[in-house]
């Protein structure tokens, strides 16, 4: 099975390269960066891509959103992306391409090399494999979504639309300070605690827009 490596760590991306072959598998290339990635993904068509969400030049999201690109141009291209944290903007952007042949493990789950070939042969033949980190993220971010009352959802709608406070309250025909409490107790259920009311209204809006 032809294996191409995306990572910008030295030490890791050749652990990867040694034990993948120690396991069978032919590392056709393992390049370090999002520009290499993006021609060698579709240059070389490998079987499989293992791919850092985070690589130069930009250190964001450079490896996935070239793996979502070489997709584009060949539908259904194996790709299993591995991060170091849990980043459900990520997940869920890898998730809305619906053909199959993509994973998402935490970087963590590399020292389990059984579980991790096994996750690299599956997402080869077709399969999609997500960090069970993930799918408990994902699915406490839905809970508590459906915690929020018709009203509080109806507010959190109109603040992702961009509204203030006050657009909101003529929106609705309720009052600013019935405004000021919906959206303190959703911010209370979304988990999001004190630290400036325009970065938790941000913060909000993100997890609206990612369900």
């Amino acid at each position: 099975m032809r294996v191409l490596i995306a990572e910008d760590q030295l030490l890791l991306r050749d652990g990867l390269t040694r034990m993948l072959t120690a396991y069978g598998f032919d590392v056709v290339a393992a390049v370090d960066d999002g520009v290499q990635l993006a021609d060698a993904l579709v240059s070389i068509r490998p079987d499989v891509a293992v791919v850092d969400v985070r690589l130069p030049p930009t250190f964001t999201d450079e490896g996935l959103r070239a793996a979502i690109a070489a997709r584009r141009e060949v539908p259904g291209l194996p790709v299993l992306i591995l991060s170091q944290y849990v980043e459900r903007l990520y997940a869920r952007d890898l998730l809305s391409d619906r053909s199959g042949a993509v994973g998402y493990l935490l970087k963590d789950r590399v020292g389990d090399v059984r579980q991790f070939t096994d996750a690299i042969r599956q997402v080869a033949t077709g399969g999609t494999v997500m960090d069970p980190e993930v799918v408990a993220q994902l699915l406490h971010q839905r809970d508590t979504l459906t915690s929020l009352t018709p009203r509080e959802r109806d507010v959190l709608r109109l603040m992702a639309e961009g509204h203030s406070n006050a657009s909101i309250a003529a929106d609705m025909v309720i009052t600013e300070k019935s405004v000021s409490n919906h959206i303190n107790m959703l911010f209370a259920k979304l988990g999001l605690p004190p630290s400036g009311s325009h970065h938790r209204r941000v913060l909000a809006v993100l997890t609206y827009l990612d369900q």
